[in-house]
């Protein structure tokens, strides 16, 4: 699995050239893109300026001597690569797996080449086994949970060390355990309106290319936007 999670990142790592500025993203498959254009900036002498989605990406960005600048320096993002945690058969995803879907979205919105890594595992029919994170504001955090309970949508607060799990921008994370999401979209506005959630794990019809590695090697799977 590794392996194979290395080959989708070093294949992402061919759309990024010079000049551009580039969007790293945060997770284990996301780790080896980032891994790779550390390597190419070393050895390859590729210049560019990234913008990170985590904590954890700046850290790993920063040992390996990437030029790191913050969302709100740059105008635009030229290409981005990150992980999913699924991809259903229209390109609606579920991400957020690892805590950072909210700063995740905020460097995706602006980016014109949006590319999710994958392994062939996180391919679906319809988005819901993966619980979906929803990134609420601590205050009247418990609101938004009982909400959630009485809709049926058996949430949980995501926990770490024993403690609710604080995201990079201080908030907290309700994962909620749909099973089978029949309609991402209307979803999607439904918790768009919801006061206290600040972002949630739906991410639909962002992304333009979903590099998938395999058994059967590395496919890139083009969506129709």
């Amino acid at each position: 699995m590794e392996n194979l999670k290395k080959m989708a990142g070093i294949k992402a790592a061919e759309f990024v050239t010079d000049g551009m500025v580039v969007g790293l993203g945060t997770g284990s498959t996301a780790y080896y893109f980032v891994e790779e254009i550390g390597r190419r900036i070393k050895e390859e002498g590729l210049q560019i300026i990234a913008v990170t989605t985590s904590s954890v990406t700046s850290q790993q960005a920063e040992g390996l001597g990437i030029p790191l600048k913050s969302i709100d320096e740059v105008d635009l993002v030229d290409v981005t690569v990150d992980g999913a945690d699924e991809v259903d058969t229209n390109f609606n995803g579920i991400k957020g797996g690892g805590g950072a879907l909210l700063m995740e979205k905020v460097v995706a919105t602006p980016t014109k080449s949006y590319i999710w890594v994958v392994d062939e595992s996180k391919l679906v029919e319809k988005l819901g086994a993966f619980k979906l994170p929803v990134e609420v504001v601590q205050y009247g955090a418990e609101q938004v949970f009982r909400r959630f309970e009485r809709a049926g949508y058996k949430p949980a607060f995501r926990q770490k060390d024993g403690q609710r799990f604080v995201t990079d921008m201080k908030n907290f994370i309700i994962d909620l355990d749909l099973g089978v999401i029949e309609n991402p979209i209307e979803f999607a506005r439904e918790l768009d309106h919801i006061v206290g959630v600040v972002e949630h794990g739906l991410f639909n019809q962002m992304v333009d290319k979903v590099i998938v590695a395999g058994k059967a090697g590395v496919q890139v799977l083009e969506a129709n936007k």
